[in-house]
Formats: C-alpha cells, structure tokens, sequence
C-alpha cells in the first residue's frame, strides 16, 4: 500500500497532502530538460510505501504576467531595472546552468524589456553561463535555456574558469582572493538569473553563487571549496548541509564575491515539484536573496521519515547531479541497515566537474575525496534508463554501488533481501528537499 506519510503532528505547512491508500505505483517527475514526463513505476504491492513529498511540491506555477511584474515592477532594495539601466553602455546578463532546473527563457523578455525602455540596444547586451567548474553548455544546451530567439538576437558565451579573469578583492570571511570571468566585470550593468533550492554546502543555492562559484576563477573557487571541507567536520556557526544556512560562513564568503564582482540585479526563482516558477524575488543581492530564502525555507521542507528498508530517492530538478540527492537517504534508512535507489534519469548523464568530478578509474578533480557511506547503507542501486557506467563512482564506496537500467532488474535485486512487507520511502525531488 501507498500512503502520503504525513502525520498531524510533522509538518503543518505540507498543504494538499491526504493519507489514504493508493495502488503502488510510482508516478516521478523526469527530463527536465527533454520534455518533462511523469515516470510511472511499479513497486510490489505488499511493501509498505510512504511518500516524502516537499511542502511546496504542487504550489501552482506562475503565469508569464505575474513573472513580468516581478521583474518589470518596484524591486527589493534597488531601483526598477530600467532606471539602473539608463546610461549604461554593456549588458551582461549572467545565467545558471543544464544543473539547475531555472526556466530562464521565462524571464528574458521582461529583462530585455526593461533594457529596452533604458535605450540599450542589443548590440551592447550579452549572456554568460555561470558554469563555475562543470563543463561547457552547446548550443542546444542554449536553446534550452534561453530560447531560440534569445540565440538569434544576442551573443551567448561559456564562462571559462581556467582564464581570463580579473582580480577585484579579498573577502574577509576566508580570505578568498576572488577573480571574476573578465567579459562580467569589463560590463557595467549586471543582472543575473537562477533559482534558489537547498544545496549540500551552501544551505541553499541561488544568490552570490550565480558569481561565486559560477563565473570565477578555478583558483578562487577551489579555494572557496577548500573552506567548506574543512567546515563540513565542524558543528555550531560553520556547519554546513542542506538548509544550513544561517551562520554559514561559506555562504557569507559568496556572498562578499557577489559585492565584490558588483552584481547589480539578482533573480531569483522558487520551482514546484516539476520545476515550474512558483516564486520570483527580484532586485539588489543581499536583501533579494534574504527574501527568497525565507520562502524556500519553508516550500522545500519535507517530513522526517524513518525505519525505512528502502529509500527511493528520485532526481529531477539537478537529476545529472543526481548523487546530491544521497544526503536525505541517510537519516531514513532502519538503524540495522537499509538500500538506497537512486533515479539519476539524465540523457547527458552526470556533470562533468573539473573540481570534484571523476576523469578515470583512480583519477578525480584536485578536491575529490573518498565519499564514504554511512554504516546503514547495505548497497545503492542507480538506476537510469541512459547507462552511465562511470557516473557510479559519484555515489560512494565502488563494493556497495550497482548500476542498473532496467527497472525489472532494481525490483529483483530488491525483492531478494527485502522480501514482503518491506517498508519503503519515496523522495521525488530528493536533491531539492531537506529535512530539519
């Protein structure tokens, strides 16, 4: 049987959920970047299945009218776009990448818009993908993002971490010595698009990240890095995981990157459960971003559910940083151990990370370390429909991680040690939810 798992004395805010039974049938958001489907998945029907949805999983999207007032209209701690953009002689406009879920197109015509009333012509406008150190985005990638017109009007470039960037400051959080992608800084109006969801280092994402990793040097950002390792073994103000946000010092050290770099426009997006705009917070860095993090506080939350012999753990809005989604597994599991399935449907597969990221059988980035799985964590089955042998080494000890791509196979795997009665736990948006 399947029931919603929220109980009345969890969580108030998660609205719209019933516990009633259901037919054991998963139905997963999927491909969020090649046309978005639901993936329906059979589980047997005498497991015990309870679904860990977060709060603002079916918060309705916003249409493009309440989009364009967010943007168009009064901003947070800042002036209309327009008026800062009179006088203004380049544009850049800087925008995150194919591991954000961030409907961009959705916001460029009201950004062109107000350049437009400003009298900057397109000439003097170009876009910048904030790829920090993943791998570069093609044209179809682009496309995606920005939509054809966009690509026909205007100039659209790859941020490069590896050179050309300019030196503009020293934070005093970490002394991190920030250089910014030189076509950013050689602008004088910047305006920068992304989304806010839960991150495992930063508490959050969106903000200052948009500069600090996105369009620095390799050098400050494996700095900055750096920081947040040695932050990750220590409780109280530095602690940092998904919704550790306030006292974060890693997240203020971003931060002092986006003054430094001189962002003057941050919006930023709140997705639904299919990666919709639910939430648009638009206008100067610190108080926008402030703002956002109020609301995502709440919007992805998600129940604490326990005892669990399986945990399904479904990616969507980063599902090619589907590993991400590992960190909610954990606390889930039975004490006496447990198996993790990990949905990590992505035709691309997994990010290439010049940082962290794998290049060989015993080869990683410079900041890679040994990701060692919990003791509760009998084994993790990653299942895609696009095998991806590499992409295992993501997720943990090489003798527990399987990689499957046939659902039928996942379940046989799973029926040998789990037998009737298993109790399960679903996350369908495991790499955006947090739990407190």
């Amino acid at each position: 049987m399947l029931t919603a798992g929220i109980k009345s004395n969890q969580l108030d805010i998660m609205v719209g959920m019933e516990e009633k039974i259901m037919s054991n049938m998963l139905k997963l958001p999927q491909l969020a970047w090649h046309g978005t489907k639901e993936l329906a998945l059979p589980l047997p029907d005498n497991w015990k299945v309870e679904m860990g949805y977060m709060a603002g999983y079916n918060r309705p999207a916003l249409s493009p009218d309440d989009i364009r007032k967010a943007v168009t209209g009064k901003l947070i701690g800042s002036p209309p776009l327009r008026e800062l953009a009179r006088g203004k002689k380049e544009v850049v406009i800087i925008f995150d990448d194919m591991t954000r879920v961030t409907r961009v197109a959705d916001f460029v015509p009201s950004v062109l818009e107000e350049l437009a009333a400003a009298g900057i012509p397109d000439s003097n406008i170009r876009f910048i993908a904030a790829l920090g150190c993943h791998g570069a985005m093609n044209r179809a990638d682009f496309v995606k993002k920005l939509g054809e017109e966009t690509l026909a009007r205007f100039p659209v470039y790859n941020h490069n971490p590896f050179a050309n960037c300019t030196y503009v400051g020293t934070t005093k959080t970490y002394g991190t010595k920030v250089s910014v992608n030189d076509e950013v800084m050689k602008c004088d109006l910047k305006i920068a698009i992304g989304s806010v969801v839960p991150h495992p280092s930063t508490g959050f994402g969106g903000g200052g990240k948009i500069i600090l990793p996105g369009v620095t040097s390799f050098e400050t950002i494996e700095y900055n890095h750096q920081m947040f390792r040695q932050a990750q073994f220590k409780k109280g103000p530095q602690y940092t995981g998904h919704g550790d946000y306030k006292g974060n010092l890693g997240r203020l050290d971003i931060e002092e990157a986006g003054d430094l770099a001189g962002l003057d426009v941050l919006i930023n997006a709140i997705v639904n459960m299919w990666g919709e705009t639910v939430a648009v917070y638009a206008g100067a860095l610190r108080p926008t971003y402030e703002k956002a993090v109020v609301d995502a506080e709440k919007h992805y939350l998600t129940p604490k559910l326990a005892n669990k012999d399986i945990v399904i753990a479904n990616a969507f809005a980063k599902a090619n940083e589907a590993w991400i989604g590992l960190g909610i597994t954990f606390p889930t599991l039975k004490p006496e151990g447990g198996d993790i399935v990990a949905i990590a449907n992505h035709p691309e597969g997994q990010v290439t990370h010049y940082l962290l990221g794998p290049f060989g059988e015993m080869t990683w980035g410079p900041l890679r370390r040994e990701r060692k799985l919990p003791p509760q964590v009998n084994r993790i089955i990653v299942y895609t429909e696009y095998p991806d042998l590499q992409s295992r080494s993501w997720f943990g000890d090489k003798e527990k991680v399987l990689s499957l791509h046939r659902w039928d196979d996942v379940l046989e795997v799973l029926k040998e040690r789990n037998g009737d009665g298993a109790a399960v736990a679903v996350y369908p948006n495991a790499e955006i939810q947090y739990r407190q």
